[in-house]
């Protein structure tokens, strides 16, 4: 390190009395580094760099108070010092652990876990609310975003594209309260998901061939159900030659592709001004020509545009939306357009939503914690005022397994989609005998059909 980056990084003492405890000692090098490092110039540095002046200054405060530590004990220290300057605290370990997809803290001693589907109390805490407003405030700074008492909620995201939402008194009762859902960094592909039983190969042929042929595709499922994870994977089959534009509130997919475009909505300053919403960024979006358009989850009035779209070139383009079941996701998104505040006679909305989506991917999160695909449903016209759907692929619960997971079967239903010439027409055909009705087996990489 540099001699003029390590006097921007500070110098000086220690003095404390009386025999201190490790979380005493943790307290006090924590507060002394803080004062003594200037953060941004630290932030600078390469990792190696930064860690070893880190651990030169601990032992220089250790020495000087004459605390006694073992080695195992320093590198925990240093470690968690670190981790509370400039990471998560407490939480860093946990966001180690590859096989945590949720962190959910309820106040600085409660903080809870989700692997494998499974909800467990974690053997962390911090040390007070303080400790944890501090680290909710961290996280978002660095996405340009603000919570305090007068903006008490915050929707942001880790580095990793990890989804977080932050909740403070005066909205919460018991302190600060922190949810984490996490992503991994590199997308699931379909082998992994197919290995996981999410679907089946047979099931990934026909979304992939849908994406290719530039239908319009609607992801419907509750919380937790793997809305996101699928949008990435469908998006991963778009044509590399397409320019792909992504809306989001908080951006969360990773599209592992070069010609995207993501864009991210904006809250309202302190004064209650400058908001973004995803209907302005809808608006603008169609005037920097795209060819697909993704948006993360929609909510809103910007249901209206995104159907519009959809039915004015834009073919091809995919969305999410909370629902239990794919009739529910039509029924969400009929009064999502009620918020536009136009007065639309419902059978134009119904027609518009007929015409506009070619099919729906209904997904949910079973007995025991494990994520399926529950049916692919293709939307074949209006009849009356009813909107018609057929169900083409679907998964069928059949009782609970000695763990306690959720057991059953994918099937195909035996119904030829009306899409299938339009498909043909693009050379992705498939035999008459691909939709015959038939229980699907899950085959796993590396195993024989």
């Amino acid at each position: 390190m540099a001699d003029g980056d390590r006097g921007r990084l500070g110098g000086g003492a220690l003095t404390t009395q009386g025999r201190a405890t490790t979380d005493e000692i943790k307290t006090t090098v924590h507060r002394r580094l803080l004062q003594e490092m200037d953060l941004t110039a630290a932030r600078r540095l390469p990792v190696e760099e930064l860690y070893n002046e880190c651990s030169r200054r601990v032992d220089q405060l250790l020495n000087e108070q004459r605390w006694p530590l073992s080695l195992p004990e320093k590198q925990r220290l240093l470690r968690e010092v670190m981790d509370d300057i400039f990471g998560l605290g407490p939480l860093e370990e946990l966001l180690r652990d590859p096989n945590v997809s949720d962190v959910l803290v309820n106040g600085p001693e409660k903080v809870y876990v989700e692997r494998f589907g499974v909800l467990e109390r974690a053997d962390v805490r911090f040390r007070d609310d303080d400790q944890l407003l501090q680290m909710i405030q961290r996280i978002g700074a660095r996405v340009g975003r603000r919570i305090d008492e007068s903006s008490p909620m915050l929707d942001a995201r880790l580095a990793d594209g990890s989804r977080v939402n932050a909740i403070i008194p005066p909205l919460a009762l018991d302190g600060p309260s922190l949810s984490i859902r996490r992503f991994g960094t590199i997308p699931l592909g379909t082998e992994s998901l197919v290995d996981l039983g999410a679907f089946t190969t047979e099931m990934a042929e026909f979304l992939q061939a849908c994406v290719a042929c530039r239908m319009n595709i609607l992801l419907s499922g509750g919380t937790g159900t793997g809305k996101t994870t699928l949008l990435n994977l469908l998006s991963q089959w778009i044509p590399p030659k397409d320019r792909v534009i992504t809306i989001e509130d908080a951006a969360e997919l990773s599209l592992m592709r070069e010609h995207v475009v993501r864009l991210e909505t904006r809250p309202p300053n302190i004064e209650g001004k400058g908001e973004i919403t995803q209907r302005d960024l809808l608006r603008n979006c169609l005037r920097m020509r795209p060819d697909r358009i993704i948006i993360g989850e929609v909510r809103g009035a910007e249901a209206l545009d995104m159907l519009q779209a959809m039915n004015t070139g834009h073919e091809g383009s995919m969305t999410t939306v909370h629902a239990n079941t794919t009739r529910d996701a039509f029924s969400r998104i009929e009064n999502m357009v009620a918020l536009a505040g136009l007065s639309f006679p419902v059978q134009a909305i119904r027609q518009q939503m007929a015409s506009a989506v070619n099919l729906l991917v209904q997904l949910g999160r079973l007995t025991g914690g494990r994520r399926r695909l529950i049916a692919v449903a293709e939307v074949t016209g209006m009849e009356g005022d009813a909107i018609l759907m057929q169900d083409l692929f679907r998964f069928r619960q059949t009782g609970l397994g000695a763990d306690g997971h959720a057991e059953g079967r994918f099937e195909v239903t035996g119904v030829r989609p009306h899409l299938l010439p339009r498909l043909e027409a693009e050379g992705m055909g498939f035999p008459p005998s691909f939709f015959q009705e038939r229980v699907l087996r899950v085959v796993k990489s590396g195993e024989k059909k």
